[in-house]
């Protein structure tokens, strides 16, 4: 992990008893000491916290800025407002998914674009901004009571809504808090400055609220069935084969992959995101063939173990139309495992 980069909280992490691996270029926590099992059902059931500072932040501003987001990602930011984040796609020509994104909308001419970990340079490519990934961490608290618990650190950030961007003060510095994440849970994500990175992870761990690492993140997300990139999502991976036509601005004028997307939905996909439940405990495992009645339908793009199921579980992208409810049999490593073909998400929530 000598060439991995290590992020602000590195020492703080550690110092937690984190478990370090490498992960898109980053040296970042696995789990801690209670391990991912643990801090997946603390999310579940109380609350956690996330480093997600890998995560990349492109500050663009300016009078031109919303026209080239509107021209440049997939989503239509005329359905929200400033104060507000939008789920979005970076297209290729093909109508591939190059990223999937987060877009701030923090005031009238100010947009905070997070791509994911290795992706950064993908935006700036096609986005006039800034690269201010290295000048801030980001938190995510997350689960049923997340916000209760934050509110013990600070009461303002436990009000900010679901999917609302506001700029609030922390300790005389400017931090950014979105009721956004990545587990299926409520709760925020606080974009902090470095100065005082340290003492908010110090102020939410004696909250009472678990630290947690990828191992669990991974597993959250994939009961919740949101997409990972390079798993669900791909350059060779469409918006429509990933069940997320929601995420295209069909009315705009103008977007990267456009033509494409609009050929594919003329035709229609000859595979599809599907979920699949195993009979078993066996995690299911990414890459792994599924087939029914001797026909090969696709592969697991991911696959693990449901804390909250006590089943093995998968996503992949299969062919046909075959209906929730039917069986099926994974091939997992010379061994024939069967499972169940079921609705999205694993898990529901409450709302």
């Amino acid at each position: 992990m000598s060439d991995d980069r290590r992020p602000f909280l590195f020492d703080q992490h550690v110092a937690l008893g984190a478990k370090i691996v490498p992960f898109g270029g980053w040296a970042m926590p696995l789990h801690y000491a209670t391990g991912t099992l643990q801090e997946h059902l603390a999310c579940r059931h109380d609350a956690v916290v996330f480093d997600v500072s890998h995560l990349g932040t492109v500050r663009a501003s300016g009078p031109d800025v919303y026209d080239i987001l509107q021209s440049t990602f997939t989503n239509d930011l005329a359905k929200v407002a400033p104060g507000r984040a939008q789920y979005t796609h970076l297209l290729n020509d093909n109508g591939g998914v190059e990223d999937d994104i987060i877009v701030w909308w923090v005031s009238d001419q100010e947009f905070d674009v997070m791509p994911n970990a290795s992706n950064t340079s993908r935006v700036l490519s096609v986005l006039p901004g800034t690269d201010v990934t290295s000048e801030r961490c980001v938190l995510a608290v997350q689960g049923p009571h997340a916000r209760a618990k934050i509110a013990n650190v600070d009461s303002r950030f436990a009000t900010v809504p679901r999917f609302a961007v506001q700029k609030l003060d922390f300790r005389g510095v400017e931090v950014r808090v979105a009721g956004t994440g990545y587990t299926g849970e409520d709760g925020i994500e606080i974009a902090v400055p470095n100065e005082v990175a340290a003492e908010l992870l110090a102020a939410i761990v004696d909250a009472e609220i678990t630290p947690a690492g990828l191992g669990s993140r991974d597993t959250l997300r994939l009961e919740a069935a949101l997409p990972l990139h390079g798993h669900e999502l791909s350059p060779t991976i469409t918006p429509l084969e990933a069940k997320l036509s929601w995420v295209v601005g069909w009315s705009k004028p103008v977007f990267r992959g456009r033509e494409a997307l609009f050929t594919q939905r003329e035709e229609g996909v000859t595979r599809h995101l599907t979920g699949l439940v195993a009979e078993g405990r066996q995690p299911l495992r990414e890459g792994a063939t599924v087939r029914h009645e001797g026909r090969d339908l696709g592969v697991l793009t991911s696959g693990n173990f449901s804390p909250v199921l006590q089943r093995g579980i998968g996503l992949g992208l299969l062919s046909g139309d075959t209906p929730v409810g039917t069986s099926v049999i994974v091939e997992l490593r010379g061994r024939e495992v069967p499972a169940m073909i079921t609705a999205l998400p694993f898990i529901r929530k409450a709302k």
